[in-house]
């Protein structure tokens, strides 16, 4: 569900009219619901109610949207993070995100960052290789301090999802081999600085299905076994995120989540572990819509090119994954029309969309690419000279730029000329 609706034959975000942003800000410009943002976090949370020992710990998968203004609203929804990079800490904590609820993913932590993450007070490091604990481990015993961790399990399960976002497979570069854990485990436990307190796993993301997860539990729990049959502590088990949302319509919707929480609870009867859980997609794809305007319709050799004013340098899912996005017309006519959506940037893959059925549009009219929430704006780059698009959020019928459009003039003044070819 999301609060994007068509009232008085336009489309509004909560209670703002997306034409009135449009008017303002100007286009290409993301656009967020606080409504829905809050309902998904508030229905995430009670599915997974009960799972586990106390209360789960939700930490919010920065990489999805790291927008201060979305992280603050989720901060407020008693979220925590899971971050991959200094920079997403920083966002985090910035937002006011407790350090006690920040988990510190990924394969290449640097030094620099772990020192941060420490002396940030965080709450769990999700250690991705042998030579990261060790890592890790000097870091800290430097300190004075010890670092509370778990190793991220590979547990060579097919997410049955797109490749370039699966990450559960032995082929995979996320974690270590479940085969070697038992041993990983046995010489961690012997590195100063270090203190070994749970299990992790994440086997990909837009999963529609949830046997692959369970079967990764399934292992995660024999994991769990016999490393405290080997001597260590256990406290806490990392199940990851990855739950898929509805992009296309047509298409089944995935599993609810309410049925993942009741997977999860069946999963992990008997664990005696804090769960956690690395929601991203789920709680902020329907949230948000990339509203843009079309610059003009173009004849084409069997449909018309529609072209819009938002590039692949805004939205990369369509041109990176063949993603589908809802594509909405902010005033929608009765009249149909099969179009190709297609953006300004100088590449063929700057398509959003080819033999599209949608509704009729023209030149000037506003279009929305629905879902856009995650995976958006945060993977935006300056391809073709394009500045970042801006950001705004909506709450009931007051909105706010969260992220400025920054002039291009600012993108140029950061080249510097070598002294050789100045004056």
């Amino acid at each position: 569900m999301d609060h994007f609706n068509i009232t008085d034959g336009a489309m509004h975000a909560e209670q703002v009219p997306l034409s009135a942003i449009a008017e303002a800000v100007g286009t290409p410009v993301y656009v967020y619901s606080t409504a829905t943002i809050e309902r998904h976090a508030r229905v995430f949370r009670e599915a997974v109610t009960g799972c586990g020992n106390g209360a789960p710990l939700v930490a919010f998968a920065v990489k999805a949207n790291p927008n201060g203004a979305v992280l603050a609203t989720l901060a407020r929804c008693g979220f925590g993070a899971d971050v991959v990079s200094e920079g997403e800490l920083l966002r985090a904590l910035h937002a006011g995100m407790e350090p006690g609820k920040i988990v510190f993913s990924g394969v290449g932590k640097t030094a620099a960052e772990m020192a941060r993450a420490l002396d940030a007070g965080i709450g769990q490091f999700n250690l991705e290789s042998e030579p990261e604990a060790e890592m890790l481990s000097a870091v800290a015993a430097a300190k004075g301090v010890t670092a509370p961790v778990a190793y991220r399990i590979n547990p060579d399960v097919d997410a049955g999802t797109h490749a370039k976002i699966s990450t559960g497979k032995s082929e995979n570069k996320f974690g270590i081999p479940y085969d070697t854990a038992i041993a990983a485990y046995a010489r961690v436990r012997a590195l100063p600085g270090l203190s070994v307190r749970g299990v992790a796993v994440h086997i990909g993301s837009q999963l529609t299905d949830l046997a692959p997860l369970a079967a990764a539990f399934d292992r995660v729990g024999q994991l769990i076994a016999a490393l405290r049959a080997d001597g260590h502590t256990i406290v806490t088990a990392d199940l990851g995120g990855g739950l898929g949302v509805p992009y296309d319509p047509a298409l089944p919707a995935p599993p609810t989540p309410d049925a993942y929480g009741a997977m999860v609870r069946q999963a992990t009867a008997g664990w005696d572990v804090r769960l956690m859980f690395e929601p991203g997609r789920l709680i902020v794809a329907n949230a948000g819509v990339l509203l843009t305007q079309v610059i003009r319709v173009k004849p084409g050799a069997t449909n018309p090119f529609v072209i819009v004013d938002a590039a692949m340098n805004d939205l990369l899912r369509p041109s990176l994954y063949d993603a589908w996005h809802d594509i909405r017309a902010v005033s929608p006519r009765d009249a149909r029309m099969t179009a190709n959506v297609v953006g300004p940037v100088c590449e063929s893959g700057d398509t959003f969309a080819m033999g599209r059925e949608m509704g009729a549009v023209e030149a000037g009219d506003l279009i929305v690419f629905a879902t856009a929430g995650a995976y958006g704006a945060t993977m935006a780059s300056t391809y073709n000279s394009r500045p970042l698009t801006p950001e705004v959020l909506v709450s009931g019928d007051r909105w706010a730029v969260v992220r400025e459009r920054p002039p291009i003039e600012a993108l140029i003044a950061q080249d510097r000329l070598p002294d050789w070819l100045e004056g």
